[in-house]
């Protein structure tokens, strides 16, 4: 009975901040508006990496529909919009977006490619 105490106390608040990591707080609508004019080029209308550039590019652009992609955490994503993407042609949009355009490019990616943790 200890055991399953002690191990209570530990797994609830790992798996509460893990269920509150996943909340967005960004607008899908304004998101969308961004990842048009910052995102379209490389990751494609449908968020498959297929964008119009892509094709030119040694590394392609993350498929944002894959199950790898879904199953990253959001805190995951922000930080590779944030920072890009170390060895591949994304670059980190701190700077040139602020944090709450960046939170409302994930609500999108979200909206559209919905968290996954199958994987």
């Amino acid at each position: 009975m200890k055991t399953i105490v002690i191990l209570a106390m530990i797994l609830i608040p790992v798996w509460t901040s893990v269920l509150f990591a996943q909340v967005i707080r960004g607008d899908s609508k304004t998101g969308r508006h961004l990842y048009e004019q910052q995102c379209l080029r490389c990751h494609g209308a449908n968020l498959d990496g297929n964008g119009s550039d892509s094709k030119d590019l040694v590394i392609p652009p993350a498929n944002l529909q894959s199950q790898k992609s879904r199953s990253k955490t959001d805190w995951e994503l922000l930080v590779a919009i944030s920072n890009g993407v170390l060895f591949s042609p994304m670059h980190g949009f701190r700077g040139k977006l602020t944090d709450q355009q960046m939170l409302d490019v994930l609500s999108y990616i979200r909206s559209v490619a919905p968290h996954d943790i199958t994987s």
